[in-house]
């Protein structure tokens, strides 16, 4: 089955020690989606999401769209301060950070977390809520560290549509045979 249509988010911090401990981990995961001939989507934001969609669109990746906190370009670059260079297209949602993460969760096919702080949080509640599939790819500290014992005093989640993994490629490769598993039935929509 072609699965080269899934929509990959790419989460996590936007500064602080994740973000410092998370570029090269940032920069392989947005080499990886590129690879596997995923889209990139993003919170259109600084630090980690940002290295992604750089390294996504220098490794040939074929489409990044980051969805933006704010209402106009205008308000992107001088309220929030966030870069418009990576990506192909930005949706400016005027939704601000809170209706951003559940838009930009809910257009995402699987999530990708690296490290982080309260957005990536936020956007792990949407992911686990909508059942939406997401990996975290250790190493960067942050919430992405604390995650698996987070998880224990949850109840009733899908423990199948988490994965945690240390290499880049390899979480791409599980999330993606994740979706053709559970897109199977739907396979022809995925390969146009």
């Amino acid at each position: 089955m072609s699965s080269n249509s899934y929509q990959f988010c790419i989460s996590g911090a936007a500064k602080g020690e994740s973000y410092d401990e998370g570029k090269q981990l940032a920069s392989a995961a947005g080499r990886a989606v590129a690879k596997a001939g995923h889209s990139l989507l993003t919170g259109a934001t600084t630090g980690l999401p940002e290295e992604a969609a750089i390294t996504y669109k220098k490794a040939g990746g074929q489409m990044s769209l980051g969805l933006s906190p704010a209402a106009t370009k205008v308000e992107h670059v001088i309220k929030y301060r966030l870069p418009t260079k990576p990506f192909d297209a930005i949706l400016y949602t005027g939704l601000h950070y809170v209706g951003r993460d559940s838009l930009l969760i809910n257009s995402a096919d699987a999530v990708i977390s690296i490290g982080g702080r309260m957005g990536t949080l936020h956007e792990l509640t949407i992911a686990l809520e909508t059942k939406t599939p997401i990996g975290f790819l250790q190493g960067a500290g942050g919430v992405s560290a604390q995650i698996e014992q987070l998880l224990e005093t949850l109840p009733n989640l899908d423990r199948g549509l988490i994965i945690f993994e240390t290499d880049a490629d390899e979480l791409v490769a599980k999330l993606t045979r994740l979706l053709d598993k559970e897109h199977k039935p739907y396979h022809k929509l995925f390969s146009v």
